[in-house]
């Protein structure tokens, strides 16, 4: 039994109920009454576990977020309101005015507009690296460093990184690696190779049907013994160390970033997302089929396609040791210019015209002129975006018809 097989039992035992209403329940209340002030207290210094305040947690959420943080095996996970607010409650939980950031890979647009703009104007600094640059990335590392981040797979310039080989650089370093792993649940399990905290925008391939936008980060256990969270790079946490234990990332991140910043989880979003993931091992394993499919037959007919599967690219051997569930639902076809690129958009009568990805129906998007319309030249040509790049986000169709229409579209 594959790993996928495994977790079609999981998902459905888990996010099913054996009595009363079989569907998750939707606790659509922004409050909870205390009852006595006594538990009042106790809610709100910890000792007494029940929900708060839906800014800071929900039951309906709290169900996704344990069933998130079994799948990727962490001792804890925090649902937001978005993928974007994963990202930006995980590096805010960790950072502080002076610190230092290490980017690594291709990097989805607004994720750089985060490192690149927004926390620049807060004195954060980051350090972008391509995925190979080991020796450059050893050496950015200073004692200002609190956070190595990057995707499991370039979004959308579809470079793998060797993501065992960075866990050692952060862990000898003692610096966090945060791992967007948005595009390959299932597939990689970031934690499982040396991440602390990995972060997904469940709205993709998650939830899986355009319904639901969200995000969830997922923690790892504090050790008992020595951990890179209990030295001096990371002061503020002793107190969570102190009063959670091996849950200690979890209260840093609600009283860090959640509870200040607000990028809650919505109950009937998160009862969405439970609705796709009860799904997601069987969709999954289909559409990475499908891409390998796709790219091989599309690249024999000449069109320029980017997929680690095919020998054309720099990571085929990566992809084929590494990744032995594929690498998500992305490939690219770079038409070599904006006008043969909007031809093919036009022509094609299967994709979906949209920015998001990892649904269950295919999706073609215009990089340049859209995600990555308002960055300068220098970085789009760093994030690999060129003038006629369309990102395709396979979907569940039959392959040969996607194959039959794309390749009536680049005519």
């Amino acid at each position: 039994m594959n790993k996928f097989e495994n977790y079609c039992t999981k998902f459905v035992q888990s996010i099913g109920n054996k009595e009363g209403a079989v569907s998750p329940a939707i606790v659509a209340s922004a409050s909870f009454a205390y009852g006595t002030p006594e538990t009042a207290e106790g809610i709100f210094n910890g000792s007494v576990k029940k929900p708060l305040y839906s800014r800071m947690g929900n039951p309906t959420t709290a169900k996704l977020e344990s069933i998130m943080a079994e799948m990727d095996g962490g001792i804890g996970a925090v649902a937001t309101s978005s993928g974007m607010g994963a990202t930006t409650l995980a590096v805010m939980s960790l950072v502080s005015q002076g610190d230092e950031i290490i980017s690594i890979g291709g990097l989805f647009g607004g994720t750089y507009s985060l490192f690149d703009e927004t926390l620049s104007r807060f004195g954060i600094k980051t350090h972008f690296f391509d995925v190979d640059e080991f020796d450059n990335i050893q050496s950015a590392i200073n004692n200002n460093t609190k956070i190595i981040f990057l995707e499991s797979v370039g979004n959308p310039n579809m470079r793998l990184p060797d993501i065992k080989k960075i866990a050692d650089i952060a862990k000898k370093a003692n610096i966090a690696l945060i791992v967007d792993n948005t595009i390959t649940p299932l597939s990689v399990s970031p934690l499982a190779l040396g991440a602390d905290i990995t972060v997904y925008s469940t709205t993709k391939i998650i939830s899986g049907n355009s319904s639901a936008l969200g995000g969830c980060v997922v923690f790892r256990v504090i050790h008992d013994s020595s951990d890179k969270f209990k030295t001096e790079r990371y002061p503020f946490l002793a107190k969570f160390i102190k009063s959670a234990g091996k849950t200690a990332l979890i209260p840093n991140a609600k009283k860090r970033a959640l509870r200040d910043l607000g990028m809650s989880a919505n109950a009937h979003a998160s009862y969405q997302t439970l609705l796709g993931l009860e799904t997601l091992a069987l969709r999954l394993p289909r559409i990475v089929n499908n891409v390998e499919i796709i790219a091989l037959e599309l690249a024999k007919n000449g069109l320029h396609v980017n997929h680690p599967s095919l020998q054309s690219h720099p990571h085929h051997t990566r992809y084929k040791q590494d990744f032995e569930y594929g690498c998500g639902t992305l490939l690219t076809i770079d038409m070599q210019t904006k006008e043969r690129a909007y031809d093919f958009l036009r022509k094609t009568k299967i994709a979906t015209i949209t920015a998001n990805i990892g649904d269950s129906r295919t999706l073609a998007l215009h990089m340049a002129s859209t995600i990555y319309s308002d960055f300068d030249v220098e970085t789009r040509k760093f994030l690999g975006i060129t003038d006629g790049l369309i990102r395709i986000s396979i979907g569940l169709e039959n392959p040969q018809d996607i194959i039959n229409d794309f390749l009536q579209a680049a005519k």
